[in-house]
């Protein structure tokens, strides 16, 4: 028996040009860039940045939806043989590359083998290769409709794993991308937009993909529908914040894809500006030392939980932009069931009996933090006064990040505020927090039975039985408290008023197709 992912597509030919009014040619949608692209070889030498430009030119046979579940995209529908280990995509109808030709399975695989030859440095590599969680042992072309992946062993987290964004979703390029050195010189992708030019340091600019061929479904994460409403994207690199929101108020720049949250409180009443909110899946939080003399007690880290006011601390961090979330899970996955909205309630005289219980007698707790990330900083000043009204005798060492960093990858603390960057799926969340501390000072939660459970969660495709899993380990954390989540990472987008369609995304990536601009 096979399981299917499936997608309906556009039928076969179906012109974009019938899709978008005859009003809105000839524009151009300018966006602010924090800094500049660091290439345009698809998930190579790249990063955040780099990904939020990269991902409009290139597609994956997957892409992950609003939900954070991958879904396809290139592909019509997936098909897993019931071993888990054979997936089988079916390629969508109609759909062409940048310079014309069709998509063929062929490309599927030719993309694939360009991705694992380790000349390429395709920043996934280890994914796929053994090194990780699964080995992908071939890929062939069935048809010129089928591409069939064969794997060593099952993998709830094969899909997920294609469609991560600094993978560049698996982009699938046309061989004409290289030279006939094999050298990389431009992606001929299948998105909306088509690269047009580069000027470091200053801007990227590209095209409208005219035969590009959307799904006729609403805006979904990464697939859905993804028309290019405007003829040209230019991504003008402004790093100052400040210089930035003038440049919107000024109607400079169309699109600033992440404010700060102070920005967002003063600019709520400005009618000449639109803004979309949006919290995402990085994790903000206070991690534990679990070693540590003082805090190896859980009755501790649990009083250390009682006594904080998240509803208040995040209010006041997120300028009340943000809410709590005392999960791993973020608050947007598909597994952020009702169990997850089980934490640890605000109590301070139930902090005062675990802190007796626990033996504490008023030692020096240090808690780390630093400015480069403000809320994470402000969230570390907040708590430390809930604290220490608690009776948690805490002080706050303010370093550089990367000191911060350091010690934290040594597991050199004993608090930290510390924000976790976003992972889309649950098990890839706990896996940042979960391992053994002998081998990887950096974890947190050193639980043999919680890493069987998660073992499992990464093996196991069966949604109920994963949410099973999931639910569990959030009971267990609870109950040992290796890390005081707080909660989700906030995304603030704001667009002058001539721009229509604009939402900020899970991902906190820009998002311009199904953007229009008036004149």
């Amino acid at each position: 028996m096979l399981r299917r992912i499936q997608t309906t597509a556009l039928s076969a030919g179906l012109a974009l040009a019938t899709l978008i009014p005859a009003a809105q040619a000839a524009t151009v949608l300018k966006v602010q860039l924090r800094a500049d692209i660091r290439s345009i070889n698809p998930g190579v030498n790249r990063d955040h940045n780099t990904d939020g430009v990269v991902l409009h030119v290139v597609e994956g046979l997957v892409a992950y939806g609003e939900d954070s579940e991958p879904k396809p995209l290139l592909a019509e529908k997936v098909a897993i043989a019931e071993d888990g280990k054979t997936y089988s995509f079916t390629l969508r109808k109609g759909v062409r590359f940048h310079n014309g030709a069709a998509l063929s399975a062929d490309d599927v695989v030719w993309s694939w083998n360009r991705y694992m030859d380790p000349k390429t440095d395709w920043r996934c590599l280890s994914e796929f290769d053994g090194r990780g969680l699964v080995k992908v042992e071939s890929v062939t072309a069935a048809d010129p409709a089928t591409v069939v992946f064969k794997l060593d062993k099952p993998s709830a987290l094969f899909l997920g794993s294609l469609a991560r964004t600094d993978c560049a979703m698996t982009g699938i390029l046309h061989k004409d991308s290289v030279k006939a050195d094999g050298s990389f010189e431009k992606p001929i992708g299948t998105g909306p937009f088509k690269f047009g030019e580069w000027k470091r340091g200053e801007l990227v600019r590209l095209q409208r993909f005219a035969e590009y061929a959307a799904l006729p479904r609403a805006i979904d994460g990464l697939t859905g529908a993804k028309r290019p409403l405007v003829d040209t994207v230019d991504f003008v690199v402004i790093p100052d914040l400040a210089t930035a929101k003038a440049a919107l108020l000024s109607g400079d720049i169309d699109v600033v894809p992440d404010l700060a949250n102070a920005d967002v409180a003063e600019l709520k009443g400005n009618g000449n500006v639109k803004l979309s909110v949006k919290s995402h899946m990085g994790l903000v939080g206070l991690i534990i030392q679990t070693r540590d003399p003082v805090l190896s007690n859980a009755k501790l880290r649990r009083a250390i939980a009682a006594a904080i006011d998240k509803a208040e601390l995040v209010s006041a961090v997120t300028d009340g932009l943000g809410k709590p979330n005392g999960s791993v899970v973020p608050t947007l996955s598909a597994y952020h069931s009702k169990a997850q909205e089980e934490d640890v309630a605000y109590d301070p005289a139930a902090a005062r009996k675990l802190l007796a219980e626990a033996g504490y007698k008023g030692e020096k707790i240090v808690m780390l933090a630093n400015k480069r990330y403000p809320q994470s900083f402000d969230a570390a000043v907040v708590a430390q006064q809930m604290l220490q009204a608690a009776g948690i005798n805490v002080e706050i060492e303010v370093l550089e990040w990367a000191t911060q960093l350091d010690r934290y990858s040594k597991g050199n603390y004993q608090i930290q505020a510390f924000p976790y960057s976003g992972r889309l799926d649950p098990a890839l969340s706990y896996e940042s927090v979960t391992g053994p501390k002998d081998k990887q000072p950096r974890k947190l939660w050193d639980d043999p039975q919680a890493q069987a459970l998660l073992d499992r969660s990464m093996i196991v495709a069966d949604k109920a039985e994963r949410q099973t899993i999931f639910d569990d380990l959030h009971r267990r954390f609870l109950a040992e408290m290796p890390m005081v989540m707080l909660y989700n990472g906030i995304v603030a987008g704001a667009t002058g008023r001539r721009v229509e369609g604009y939402v900020s995304s899970l991902t906190s990536l820009p998002r311009l197709w199904e953007v229009s601009r008036s004149p």
